[in-house]
Protein backbone atom coordinates (compact mmCIF):
# COMPACT_ATOMS: atom_id res chain seq x y z
CA UNK A 1 0.00 0.00 0.00
CA UNK A 2 1.20 3.68 -0.79
CA UNK A 3 -0.15 6.12 1.80
CA UNK A 4 -0.54 9.32 1.20
CA UNK A 5 1.12 10.67 4.25
CA UNK A 6 3.54 9.70 6.92
CA UNK A 7 3.49 11.47 9.80
CA UNK A 8 6.41 11.16 12.32
CA UNK A 9 5.17 11.68 15.88
CA UNK A 10 1.81 11.21 17.79
CA UNK A 11 1.72 14.34 19.94
CA UNK A 12 -0.78 17.08 19.13
CA UNK A 13 1.05 18.23 15.90
CA UNK A 14 1.10 14.94 14.15
CA UNK A 15 -2.48 14.37 15.76
CA UNK A 16 -4.10 17.49 14.06
CA UNK A 17 -2.56 16.94 10.82
CA UNK A 18 -3.29 13.32 10.75
CA UNK A 19 -7.20 14.37 11.47
CA UNK A 20 -7.62 16.68 9.26
CA UNK A 21 -5.88 14.82 5.97
CA UNK A 22 -7.87 12.03 6.72
CA UNK A 23 -11.36 13.64 7.36
CA UNK A 24 -10.69 17.11 5.59
CA UNK A 25 -9.00 15.78 2.43
CA UNK A 26 -9.50 12.02 2.48
CA UNK A 27 -6.11 11.18 2.57
CA UNK A 28 -4.39 7.72 3.60
CA UNK A 29 -2.05 8.22 6.53
CA UNK A 30 0.25 6.57 8.38
CA UNK A 31 1.12 7.57 11.74
CA UNK A 32 4.16 6.29 13.85
CA UNK A 33 5.41 7.23 17.67
CA UNK A 34 8.58 5.70 18.94
CA UNK A 35 6.68 5.99 22.26
CA UNK A 36 4.06 3.53 23.36
CA UNK A 37 1.43 6.15 23.25
CA UNK A 38 -0.45 8.70 21.62
CA UNK A 39 -0.86 12.43 22.84
CA UNK A 40 3.12 13.65 23.67
CA UNK A 41 3.76 14.99 26.69
CA UNK A 42 0.17 16.18 26.94
CA UNK A 43 -0.23 12.28 27.86
CA UNK A 44 -2.56 11.56 31.07
CA UNK A 45 -3.91 8.28 32.51
CA UNK A 46 -5.37 7.44 35.39
CA UNK A 47 -3.13 5.86 38.19
CA UNK A 48 -3.70 2.48 40.36
CA UNK A 49 -5.71 4.95 42.85
CA UNK A 50 -7.92 6.16 39.58
CA UNK A 51 -6.69 9.66 39.74
CA UNK A 52 -5.46 11.15 36.67
CA UNK A 53 -2.16 12.36 36.28
CA UNK A 54 0.25 13.53 33.74
CA UNK A 55 3.49 11.72 33.01
CA UNK A 56 5.30 14.75 31.81
CA UNK A 57 4.52 17.27 34.29
CA UNK A 58 1.10 19.84 34.02
CA UNK A 59 0.06 20.77 30.75
CA UNK A 60 -3.34 22.77 31.01
CA UNK A 61 -5.33 24.23 27.53
CA UNK A 62 -4.97 27.98 27.09
CA UNK A 63 -5.95 30.10 24.00
CA UNK A 64 -7.02 33.19 22.82
CA UNK A 65 -7.97 31.86 19.37
CA UNK A 66 -11.49 30.97 18.84
CA UNK A 67 -10.27 28.87 16.07
CA UNK A 68 -7.85 26.62 17.96
CA UNK A 69 -10.45 26.14 20.75
CA UNK A 70 -13.42 25.35 18.74
CA UNK A 71 -11.50 22.94 16.55
CA UNK A 72 -10.24 20.76 19.64
CA UNK A 73 -14.05 21.02 21.22
CA UNK A 74 -14.88 18.78 18.46
CA UNK A 75 -13.47 15.84 20.27
CA UNK A 76 -13.44 16.92 23.63
CA UNK A 77 -15.75 18.96 26.38
CA UNK A 78 -14.06 21.10 29.06
CA UNK A 79 -13.69 20.82 32.33
CA UNK A 80 -13.80 24.43 33.18
CA UNK A 81 -10.18 24.79 35.35
CA UNK A 82 -9.19 27.71 36.24
CA UNK A 83 -5.17 27.21 36.47
CA UNK A 84 -3.44 29.69 39.43
CA UNK A 85 0.41 29.38 40.66
CA UNK A 86 1.98 30.33 43.55
CA UNK A 87 5.25 30.48 43.92
CA UNK A 88 7.49 29.97 47.18
CA UNK A 89 9.47 32.73 48.80
CA UNK A 90 10.62 32.43 52.19
CA UNK A 91 7.71 32.03 54.41
CA UNK A 92 5.27 32.48 52.71
CA UNK A 93 3.41 31.84 48.64
CA UNK A 94 2.58 34.37 46.97
CA UNK A 95 0.14 34.26 43.42
CA UNK A 96 2.47 35.18 39.50
CA UNK A 97 2.50 36.25 37.35
CA UNK A 98 3.33 39.06 39.97
CA UNK A 99 0.82 41.52 40.61
CA UNK A 100 -1.09 43.14 43.04
CA UNK A 101 -2.28 40.44 44.80
CA UNK A 102 1.20 39.08 44.80
CA UNK A 103 3.76 42.35 46.22
CA UNK A 104 0.09 43.01 48.58
CA UNK A 105 1.06 38.83 50.31
CA UNK A 106 5.04 39.60 49.72
CA UNK A 107 4.88 42.88 51.41
CA UNK A 108 2.31 42.94 54.50
CA UNK A 109 0.82 46.33 52.93
CA UNK A 110 -1.61 47.33 49.97
CA UNK A 111 -0.89 48.65 46.68
CA UNK A 112 -3.05 50.40 44.46
CA UNK A 113 -2.35 50.08 40.81
CA UNK A 114 -0.83 53.80 40.68
CA UNK A 115 1.38 52.68 43.50
CA UNK A 116 3.04 49.15 42.16
CA UNK A 117 3.68 51.36 38.79
CA UNK A 118 5.68 53.96 41.37
CA UNK A 119 6.93 50.94 43.13
CA UNK A 120 8.51 49.57 39.59
CA UNK A 121 9.70 52.92 38.27
CA UNK A 122 11.74 53.53 41.21
CA UNK A 123 13.49 50.25 40.73
CA UNK A 124 13.66 49.44 37.08
CA UNK A 125 16.96 49.20 35.48
CA UNK A 126 17.12 51.39 32.14
CA UNK A 127 18.30 49.45 29.28
CA UNK A 128 18.64 50.82 25.92
CA UNK A 129 18.30 47.05 24.43
CA UNK A 130 16.91 43.99 25.50
CA UNK A 131 19.91 41.68 24.78
CA UNK A 132 18.99 38.78 27.47
CA UNK A 133 16.07 37.22 29.80
CA UNK A 134 17.86 39.26 32.59
CA UNK A 135 17.24 42.75 31.03
CA UNK A 136 13.42 41.83 30.46
CA UNK A 137 13.46 41.36 34.15
CA UNK A 138 15.14 44.09 35.71
CA UNK A 139 14.00 46.52 33.17
CA UNK A 140 10.14 46.34 34.20
CA UNK A 141 10.29 44.96 38.06
CA UNK A 142 13.82 45.83 38.54
CA UNK A 143 16.82 43.85 40.54
CA UNK A 144 14.84 42.97 44.07
CA UNK A 145 11.36 41.25 42.63
CA UNK A 146 14.66 39.67 40.00
CA UNK A 147 16.41 37.93 42.31
CA UNK A 148 13.26 36.65 44.57
CA UNK A 149 11.19 35.19 41.55
CA UNK A 150 13.67 34.55 38.65
CA UNK A 151 17.30 34.17 38.79
CA UNK A 152 17.54 30.86 40.71
CA UNK A 153 14.18 29.74 39.08
CA UNK A 154 15.69 30.02 35.49
CA UNK A 155 18.98 28.96 36.72
CA UNK A 156 17.33 25.29 37.81
CA UNK A 157 14.95 25.04 34.96
CA UNK A 158 17.37 26.09 32.23
CA UNK A 159 20.84 25.48 33.69
CA UNK A 160 21.52 28.59 32.63
CA UNK A 161 21.08 32.06 34.31
CA UNK A 162 19.14 34.60 32.72
CA UNK A 163 21.84 36.60 31.11
CA UNK A 164 22.95 33.66 29.25
CA UNK A 165 19.19 32.97 27.75
CA UNK A 166 17.40 34.78 24.91
CA UNK A 167 14.93 37.20 25.82
CA UNK A 168 11.68 34.81 24.54
CA UNK A 169 12.42 33.14 28.18
CA UNK A 170 11.10 35.49 30.35
CA UNK A 171 8.69 37.97 27.75
CA UNK A 172 6.02 34.87 28.52
CA UNK A 173 5.81 36.10 32.34
CA UNK A 174 3.51 39.33 32.51
CA UNK A 175 2.79 41.84 35.33
CA UNK A 176 -0.51 42.65 36.24
CA UNK A 177 -1.63 46.13 37.82
CA UNK A 178 -4.82 44.22 39.27
CA UNK A 179 -5.38 41.36 41.51
CA UNK A 180 -6.25 38.99 38.79
CA UNK A 181 -4.71 35.55 40.64
CA UNK A 182 -5.27 33.56 37.39
CA UNK A 183 -1.84 32.11 35.42
CA UNK A 184 -3.44 32.45 32.59
CA UNK A 185 -6.13 35.91 31.12
CA UNK A 186 -6.82 33.96 27.88
CA UNK A 187 -10.39 33.27 27.03
CA UNK A 188 -10.46 30.00 26.58
CA UNK A 189 -9.05 27.59 29.23
CA UNK A 190 -9.31 24.09 30.59
CA UNK A 191 -8.23 20.18 30.56
CA UNK A 192 -10.54 17.71 29.00
CA UNK A 193 -12.63 15.88 30.76
CA UNK A 194 -11.77 13.33 29.79
CA UNK A 195 -8.18 13.84 29.40
CA UNK A 196 -6.00 14.77 27.07
CA UNK A 197 -5.29 11.07 25.51
CA UNK A 198 -8.99 10.82 25.33
CA UNK A 199 -9.67 13.64 23.41
CA UNK A 200 -6.32 12.73 20.80
CA UNK A 201 -7.78 9.25 20.80
CA UNK A 202 -11.23 11.18 19.41
CA UNK A 203 -9.19 12.42 16.48
CA UNK A 204 -7.74 9.39 15.36
CA UNK A 205 -10.78 7.41 14.92
CA UNK A 206 -10.79 7.50 11.03
CA UNK A 207 -10.29 4.20 9.58
CA UNK A 208 -7.90 5.86 6.83
CA UNK A 209 -5.37 6.42 10.03
CA UNK A 210 -3.09 3.76 10.29
CA UNK A 211 -1.33 3.99 13.98
CA UNK A 212 1.95 2.42 15.20
CA UNK A 213 3.26 2.60 18.38
CA UNK A 214 6.51 1.84 19.40
CA UNK A 215 7.85 2.47 15.71
CA UNK A 216 11.04 4.80 15.23
CA UNK A 217 10.94 6.98 12.10
CA UNK A 218 13.99 4.75 10.94
CA UNK A 219 11.63 1.66 10.76
CA UNK A 220 9.34 2.43 8.61
CA UNK A 221 11.15 5.17 5.91
CA UNK A 222 12.70 2.42 4.04
CA UNK A 223 10.27 -0.18 3.42
CA UNK A 224 6.94 1.92 3.43
CA UNK A 225 5.35 3.27 0.66
CA UNK A 226 4.65 7.47 1.10
CA UNK A 227 3.85 10.49 -1.19
CA UNK A 228 5.06 12.84 1.00
CA UNK A 229 5.92 13.36 5.20
CA UNK A 230 5.49 15.27 7.72
CA UNK A 231 7.96 15.41 10.65
CA UNK A 232 7.74 16.34 14.08
CA UNK A 233 10.72 14.76 15.87
CA UNK A 234 14.11 16.88 16.78
CA UNK A 235 14.72 18.30 13.29
CA UNK A 236 18.50 17.35 14.61
CA UNK A 237 17.63 13.88 14.46
CA UNK A 238 16.00 14.04 10.75
CA UNK A 239 19.46 15.00 9.73
CA UNK A 240 21.31 11.95 11.39
CA UNK A 241 23.18 15.02 13.63
CA UNK A 242 25.53 15.85 10.89
CA UNK A 243 26.06 19.45 12.01
CA UNK A 244 25.56 18.68 15.62
CA UNK A 245 23.05 17.79 18.45
CA UNK A 246 20.86 20.80 19.36
CA UNK A 247 20.86 20.65 22.59
CA UNK A 248 17.65 20.47 25.00
CA UNK A 249 16.79 20.92 28.82
CA UNK A 250 15.50 17.58 30.13
CA UNK A 251 12.52 17.38 32.79
CA UNK A 252 12.20 14.11 35.25
CA UNK A 253 9.51 13.43 37.64
CA UNK A 254 9.13 11.69 41.15
CA UNK A 255 5.26 10.92 41.85
CA UNK A 256 3.92 10.25 45.34
CA UNK A 257 0.48 9.07 46.66
CA UNK A 258 -0.62 10.54 49.81
CA UNK A 259 -3.88 9.62 52.22
CA UNK A 260 -4.73 13.08 52.37
CA UNK A 261 -7.59 15.09 50.25
CA UNK A 262 -5.37 17.66 49.63
CA UNK A 263 -1.24 18.42 50.00
CA UNK A 264 -1.20 22.29 48.45
CA UNK A 265 -3.99 25.26 47.57
CA UNK A 266 -3.46 25.23 43.77
CA UNK A 267 -2.48 23.10 41.37
CA UNK A 268 1.01 24.12 41.12
CA UNK A 269 3.84 25.67 43.45
CA UNK A 270 7.22 27.29 41.72
CA UNK A 271 10.21 26.89 43.83
CA UNK A 272 12.56 29.11 42.72
CA UNK A 273 15.19 29.44 45.59
CA UNK A 274 14.30 26.74 48.09
CA UNK A 275 14.82 22.96 47.02
CA UNK A 276 16.55 20.92 43.68
CA UNK A 277 13.02 21.16 42.28
CA UNK A 278 11.72 23.71 40.29
CA UNK A 279 7.86 23.04 41.09
CA UNK A 280 5.36 20.85 42.52
CA UNK A 281 2.44 19.97 40.76
CA UNK A 282 -1.07 18.37 42.35
CA UNK A 283 -3.17 16.94 39.53
CA UNK A 284 -6.52 16.35 41.44
CA UNK A 285 -7.06 20.62 41.21
CA UNK A 286 -6.49 20.05 37.73
CA UNK A 287 -9.13 17.48 36.84
CA UNK A 288 -11.31 18.49 39.63
CA UNK A 289 -11.54 15.34 41.18
CA UNK A 290 -13.02 14.83 44.54
CA UNK A 291 -10.74 11.57 46.31
CA UNK A 292 -9.77 10.78 49.94
CA UNK A 293 -6.27 10.34 48.45
CA UNK A 294 -4.00 12.69 46.05
CA UNK A 295 -1.22 12.55 43.93
CA UNK A 296 1.47 14.96 43.57
CA UNK A 297 5.04 15.41 41.45
CA UNK A 298 8.05 16.82 41.73
CA UNK A 299 9.81 18.09 39.06
CA UNK A 300 13.40 18.53 38.15
CA UNK A 301 15.14 20.11 35.22
CA UNK A 302 18.54 18.81 34.34
CA UNK A 303 20.54 16.79 31.72
CA UNK A 304 18.92 13.77 31.75
CA UNK A 305 14.97 12.50 31.78
CA UNK A 306 12.39 13.55 29.14
CA UNK A 307 13.52 16.36 26.60
CA UNK A 308 10.96 19.26 26.87
CA UNK A 309 12.94 22.47 26.27
CA UNK A 310 14.68 23.83 23.49
CA UNK A 311 17.44 26.39 24.88
CA UNK A 312 17.07 29.36 23.52
CA UNK A 313 20.47 30.90 23.26
CA UNK A 314 22.17 32.56 20.18
CA UNK A 315 24.45 29.63 19.15
CA UNK A 316 21.62 26.98 19.49
CA UNK A 317 19.51 29.46 17.15
CA UNK A 318 22.37 29.63 14.64
CA UNK A 319 22.68 25.77 14.65
CA UNK A 320 18.87 25.34 14.49
CA UNK A 321 19.21 27.75 11.60
CA UNK A 322 21.21 25.57 9.50
CA UNK A 323 19.13 22.78 9.78
CA UNK A 324 16.27 24.73 8.97
CA UNK A 325 17.54 25.51 5.72
CA UNK A 326 18.46 21.88 4.86
CA UNK A 327 14.93 21.11 5.70
CA UNK A 328 13.96 23.77 3.29
CA UNK A 329 15.88 22.11 0.56
CA UNK A 330 13.43 18.99 0.72
CA UNK A 331 10.04 19.36 -1.28
CA UNK A 332 8.05 16.22 -0.13
CA UNK A 333 8.69 16.80 3.84
CA UNK A 334 7.45 19.38 5.95
CA UNK A 335 8.55 20.27 9.72
CA UNK A 336 6.24 21.34 11.92
CA UNK A 337 6.07 20.92 16.12
CA UNK A 338 8.26 22.41 18.81
CA UNK A 339 10.78 19.73 18.53
CA UNK A 340 11.19 20.05 14.35
CA UNK A 341 11.10 23.74 14.78
CA UNK A 342 13.12 24.33 17.95
CA UNK A 343 10.75 26.39 19.88
CA UNK A 344 9.56 26.54 22.92
CA UNK A 345 5.68 26.31 22.17
CA UNK A 346 2.62 26.71 24.16
CA UNK A 347 -0.41 23.53 23.19
CA UNK A 348 -2.47 26.02 21.10
CA UNK A 349 0.60 27.53 19.09
CA UNK A 350 1.03 23.85 18.03
CA UNK A 351 -2.20 23.49 17.07
CA UNK A 352 -2.47 26.20 15.26
CA UNK A 353 1.18 25.76 13.38
CA UNK A 354 -0.59 22.43 12.21
CA UNK A 355 -3.78 23.99 11.13
CA UNK A 356 -1.72 26.48 8.86
CA UNK A 357 -0.05 23.62 7.86
CA UNK A 358 -2.74 21.55 6.80
CA UNK A 359 -4.41 24.99 5.33
CA UNK A 360 -1.54 25.23 3.18
CA UNK A 361 -1.62 21.61 2.17
CA UNK A 362 -4.75 21.60 1.07
CA UNK A 363 -4.54 24.86 -1.23
CA UNK A 364 -0.91 22.97 -2.73
CA UNK A 365 -0.86 19.62 -2.62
Amino acid sequence: MTYDYLIVGAGLAGCVLAERLANESQRTVLLVEQREHIAGNAYDVRNEEGLFIQRYGPHIFHTKSKRVWDYLSRFTTWNGYTHRVLAQVGDRQVPLPISLATMERLFDRPFTAEQLAAYFEQRRVERSTIENARDVVVSQVGEELYELFFKNYTKKQWGLYPEQLAPEVTKRLPVRFDRDTRYFDDPYQGLPEEGFTAMVERMLESPSITLRLGTDYAQVAGCESYRRAIYTGPIDAFFDYALGRLPYRHLRFRFETLSAKQFQDVGVVNYPNEHDYTRITEFKHLYLQSHPKTTICYEYSGVEGTPCYPIPTPANRRLYDAYRARANELDNVHFVGRLAQYEYLNMDQVVERALDLFDWIRTSD
